[in-house]
């Protein structure tokens, strides 16, 4: 799958999971910067619009790994990177994860 396809099917999941997906122009330390925040009670995921696409996939893979997509229909590869990312986390994502409550 391309970095292209890969950053638009996370997207979609994204949307699916309730997260929204937000490309500032950011300037000054915060350039390149992004990643998962509550911004006004709902979960933001803020990328850096000069971020290459390759860079937003992981970005977003980092942050919807922390919800719970297994109700969801992926796309192979999409579910196989989310379910990688968990993996190597400190193994209580279940439990730190943002979709609870």
């Amino acid at each position: 799958m391309k970095p292209e396809q890969m950053t638009e099917a996370l997207e979609q999941v994204a949307t699916q999971v309730g997260v929204r997906v937000r490309y500032e122009t950011m300037t000054g330390a915060a350039s390149g910067a992004g990643g998962l925040c509550k911004l006004k009670g709902q979960w933001t995921v803020i990328i850096d619009r000069r971020t290459p696409v390759a860079d937003r996939a992981a970005m977003l893979i980092e942050a919807l790994a922390e919800f719970d997509t297994d109700a969801l229909f992926l796309p192979p590869r999409v579910r196989e990177a989310l379910q990688s990312k968990r993996g190597r986390g400190t193994g209580d994502a279940d439990s730190a994860s943002p979709a609870v409550g």
